[in-house]
């Protein structure tokens, strides 16, 4: 029997790119997304869908239960790919775009693994892989809740991959940097959304950021197709010892072995100049 892999976010970008490589690949591959039209067009192109709204903690449990019920308690793989960016300056960020942050990249997530991990430790293997971001390592300004949010989830992560120790369950995070997606019209959006541009110190600062934000095509160096996470994903679902970390760009290895080897003014320094001040 292929082995299933549920995969969370695949209407577009590394999601999407996941889903189909490991169809490819002989997987059995469940689908989740958010939107009716996105579960859909999945659907059309012959996958098994899982509605799920990491927002809403029914929404999660009744996702877990039809995964395992699709499965026979058999799952064997989860990729936690789904999230977004709330782009913006820490004094300008509300409790309320801070716990949207949250809902997504960290409570949903875990709450999600947790209702799938009973099965994975009665079948004594499975693979919890996380999608994380080089903004897990590093912080760059003007992107506080979402450095925060990934942060969180490479913490509780590292403790949740020493408790799984001898269970046959392994976790590894992949951290990519800049890659093709909708990641930069999303973003764009949340911004929209929770930011009060014309309120804030730092308006003239936003005004750069949204040129970033709206331009066409690739915005950043080093930027690299979804495919180059998903050879990553593909490791460490296959990989008799998967590696706990996965960097993914020149960006991720750069700042992952500078943050090591700097002092921390050095580092502030360097992504400062990285980021344009707020402005890449």
């Amino acid at each position: 029997m292929p082995r299933s892999v549920f995969i969370t976010g695949c209407s577009s970008g590394i999601g999407r790119c996941a889903a189909i490589e490991l169809k490819k690949r002989g997987y059995r591959v469940l689908a989740g997304a958010r939107k009716p039209a996105d579960l859909e067009a999945l659907e059309r192109e012959g996958f098994e869908t899982i509605a799920i709204d990491l927002n809403d903690s029914a929404s999660v449990q009744a996702a877990a239960r039809k995964v395992l019920r699709l499965t026979d308690n058999r799952l064997y793989g989860l990729f936690n790919n789904a999230g977004f960016g709330i782009p913006g300056a820490v004094e300008d960020l509300t409790r309320e775009a801070l716990r949207a942050q949250f809902e997504t990249n960290l409570f949903g997530a875990i709450e999600l693994t947790n209702a799938l991990l009973p099965a994975m430790r009665a079948a004594g293997e499975g693979r919890i892989v996380q999608n994380s971001s080089v903004l897990g390592l590093t912080a760059f300004p003007f992107r506080g809740a979402y450095n925060a949010s990934k942060f969180a989830l490479e913490g509780i992560s590292d403790t949740l991959r020493l408790e799984l120790r001898g269970s046959g369950v392994h976790l590894s995070l992949i951290e990519p940097g800049p890659i093709t997606s909708r990641f930069r019209h999303n973003a764009y959006q949340a911004y929209l959304r929770y930011i009060d541009a014309d309120a804030s110190i730092f308006r003239k600062k936003y005004a750069a950021m949204e040129k970033r934000l709206l331009k066409e095509g690739d915005a950043q160096p080093f930027t690299l197709p979804p495919e180059a996470v998903v050879k990553k994903l593909l490791h460490a679902l296959e990989s008799p010892r998967p590696r706990i970390r996965y960097s993914v760009t020149v960006p991720t290895v750069a700042f992952a072995t500078l943050r090591r080897l700097l002092p921390y003014r050095w580092m502030d320094w360097i992504l400062l100049k990285a980021s344009g001040d707020g402005a890449r």
